[in-house]
């Protein structure tokens, strides 16, 4: 996918990416892609052959992207000095990076992962460290967080708004349940034996679960349960 991109970006200048690592790690694509992507002019050498020349080049693209993004030092997942090593995890980072801030709409897989091994050289051997490392956003993660700190924010910052919203989700379920013929005055205790929200379910899902499944009016926790 991002290989595609970058050529269909760059296929005016005549530029084709075959891969990752072997393109990308002198820069020459990178400037490319930026000054096409964001218009931005970027002072250095469309060409570096030097080692030198091309760590130099990097320095000020890598600066370029990471104030035109926004990010902190501690957020960038690349270096120069990774870049230029052909390390396809940081390349893969920064190009998801970049494809993000100015193609929004680029239809990324998400949840995309890699196993990484790092090996360090101590004393007693090589100590292998095995981790999972997520290349693309992980949904899952965000939508729960984000689900999670929208109602930790309403409870600590705006309690005042409490009762509405309690409101529309008290006329959301009586809309449903209503044809049931059940009118629910409050939320908290009439949920809390697991009736109303069966029904809402089947309500909403379009079917209705046999009373012999559960307790339609439960008298104990277990049968709550």
């Amino acid at each position: 996918l991002l290989i595609d991109w970058i050529n269909t970006t760059l296929k005016e200048e005549h530029i084709v990416v075959r891969s990752l690592e072997e393109d990308l790690y002198d820069g020459l694509v990178l400037h490319h892609l930026l000054e096409n992507l964001g218009s931005l002019k970027l002072d250095v050498d469309k060409i570096a052959l030097t080692e030198k020349k091309q760590r130099q080049k990097l320095a000020v693209i890598l600066e370029a992207v990471a104030k035109c993004l926004q990010l902190e030092e501690s957020q960038l997942k690349w270096s120069v000095e990774s870049i230029l090593a052909k390390d396809l995890l940081s390349t893969l980072h920064l190009l998801v990076a970049i494809a993000k801030h100015f193609e929004p709409n680029l239809a990324m897989p998400s949840n995309v992962q890699v196993e990484t091994v790092t090996i360090e050289n101590t004393s007693r051997g090589l100590k292998t460290v095995n981790a999972m490392e997520y290349i693309t956003e992980n949904k899952e993660n965000l939508e729960a967080q984000s689900k999670d700190d929208a109602f930790d924010e309403l409870f600590s910052h705006a309690p005042d708004k409490l009762d509405a919203v309690k409101k529309v989700f008290l006329q959301f379920v009586n809309q449903h349940v209503g044809k049931l013929g059940l009118n629910l005055q409050d939320i908290g205790s009439q949920f809390a034996d697991g009736v109303i929200l069966l029904l809402l379910i089947g309500q909403l899902e379009g079917y209705f679960l046999n009373l012999r499944d559960f307790f339609l009016t439960p008298a104990s926790t277990a049968e709550m349960v």
